[in-house]
């Protein structure tokens, strides 16, 4: 029994913000038989089980999110020679960062070091300081807004499936006019049930079939794009993007920067990289393995993104659409489009969760420190679950969650503007995430001498993502400061 003991005391120590002693005794006392070492990792924590494959999808996930549906109109407003390669750019630099950023995830020595369980733990025990609270505070606002966006963007699909249905049963006589907002409050609904699934290790059913529709519906896109293309019988667009007359001057000087911003969004997972890697089994070192899914999920996610932006550009050239599929509109084959909206708003469903689960955490494991003796917020019921494990109803994550998803959701229905509301999103939360913490913490990692050629090679590389970023920043809050011109909130239908 002394064993049991031993082990349910260092456990707790690792857990004691997220159970009670009680239940992490009990935990102990079932994997005696099995010697503490083949079921617990060394920090004392259950086995981590995520494969290069489950890492990999959790990125996809993340990555083709509804970001690729802008990239055809980001690429029309820069143009066949600046557009694919801003994004290809944009692909190495996030390549770059995100593999600094793997050896994070343990300080010191990349296969025994301590691990940092997330992002802000990392800069917590590499960088210290006010940097934290920094990092804590973009970290978080940056998946708040990525709920938002990804509401907003799951109501528009089920709008358009909605419209085209409507549009073919009149023959095209009915205009079609729908509000978004029950399609949001649906949204809503459906994530406070599926956010309710306690922690990230029990999401990898749900990734991999968002990853499978992200795959159906960036392919449909791809395909119509093509199609339409040999309808018209040339490929539209120019060497420059959209031309001044269709815009003025100065929009389209604004138009560029939020191309950037909205090209950086549909980049954007370092947020939630060293969460992805935290449920990856070892060894090999997780960095090993989490560089090889990165690698594998950028050539994925950039071969798509290519793909499907210039065949958008080339399908629709100067008038490419806000949101790819939207462009389509009510063209045959009108089921294949509804099959693709279908597939997107199950993605982000799925990726809702992906991006909102170290949030959920983060609080939940704050208000476990704040207030432990406190039974609302940790005590954990077992409610039995035929043929399936009891599942651990916790009051305080039920109610804390369930106003989460409202939030959003009432947000979403105020600013119903789904490509300038991701442009801001995706800019604010580059510069920061995915280029100054990596590098700041690699050059304190490997101890890079400053002034060193490194150095400066990584200081040049940060400030560069540094004026994208702010210029990206400008270009969308323009965008914003347009829409709200013409905009009354709760009213829109399309």
């Amino acid at each position: 029994m002394q064993m049991g003991e031993n082990a349910a005391s260092k456990n707790y120590h690792n857990n004691h913000h997220l159970h009670n002693h009680h239940q992490v005794f009990d935990v102990s006392v079932d994997v005696l038989p099995q010697n503490g070492s083949k079921c617990f990792d060394d920090d004392g924590r259950l086995k981590r089980t995520g494969t290069l494959w489950t890492a990999s999808s959790h990125i996809i996930t993340a990555v083709i999110g509804s970001g690729v549906l802008s990239l055809a109109w980001a690429i029309a407003q820069l143009g066949w020679i600046a557009g694919p390669a801003v994004m290809f750019l944009f692909s190495l630099v996030t390549y770059y960062t995100s593999s600094l950023l793997t050896d994070c995830y343990r300080t010191g020595d990349p296969d025994t070091g301590k691990r940092n369980y997330t992002y802000m733990d990392a800069v917590q025990s590499i960088l210290g300081g006010v940097k934290v609270n920094l990092c804590g505070l973009v970290q978080y606002i940056g998946l708040f807004g990525i709920a938002i966006g990804y509401t907003i963007a799951s109501s528009i699909s089920m709008m358009a499936i909605k419209r085209s249905n409507c549009f073919h049963q009149s023959g095209g006589q009915n205009p079609c006019h729908i509000s978004s907002n029950p399609y949001m409050i649906m949204f809503g609904i459906t994530e406070i049930l599926l956010s309710q699934i306690p922690d990230f290790d029990q999401l990898w059913w749900l990734s991999i079939v968002a990853a499978v529709m992200s795959f159906t519906y960036s392919t449909i896109g791809l395909g119509l794009g093509i199609g339409k293309v040999a309808a018209n019988g040339t490929f539209k667009g120019s060497l420059t993007g959209i031309s001044i007359g269709t815009v003025t001057e100065t929009e389209k000087i604004w138009r560029s920067f939020q191309a950037l911003g909205a090209i950086a969004f549909a980049y954007s997972y370092s947020v939630i990289l060293i969460e992805i890697q935290d449920t990856i089994k070892s060894p090999p070192a997780e960095s090993k393995t989490m560089k090889k899914a990165a690698k594998i999920s950028i050539v994925v996610t950039t071969t798509f993104y290519m793909l499907c932006g210039c065949m958008g550009y080339a399908a629709f050239g100067d008038q490419a659409p806000g949101n790819l599929l939207t462009g389509f509109g009510f063209y045959n084959p009108y089921w294949l489009i509804d099959i693709a909206n279908v597939a997107i708003v199950i993605h982000l469903i799925g990726a809702y969760q992906v991006f909102c689960q170290p949030l959920f955490a983060f609080i939940e494991k704050w208000a476990n420190k704040k207030w432990p003796e406190n039974y609302f917020i940790t005590k954990e019921f077992k409610i039995p679950v035929p043929g399936f494990r009891p599942y651990k109803l916790n009051l305080f994550r039920l109610v804390w969650r369930t106003i989460f998803v409202l939030l959003t959701t009432v947000i979403s229905m105020l600013l119903p503007f789904f490509n300038d509301v991701v442009g801001i999103l995706g800019a604010l939360g580059f510069w920061p995430l995915t280029v100054y913490f990596p590098v700041e913490m690699y050059i304190v990692q490997k101890k890079i001498p400053k002034w060193s050629t490194r150095w400066i090679c990584l200081q040049m590389l940060s400030m560069a993502c540094l004026v994208i970023s702010l210029v990206a920043v400008a270009g969308s809050i323009a965008g914003v400061v347009l829409d709200l011109k013409v905009y009354k909130p709760f009213k829109t239908s399309y």
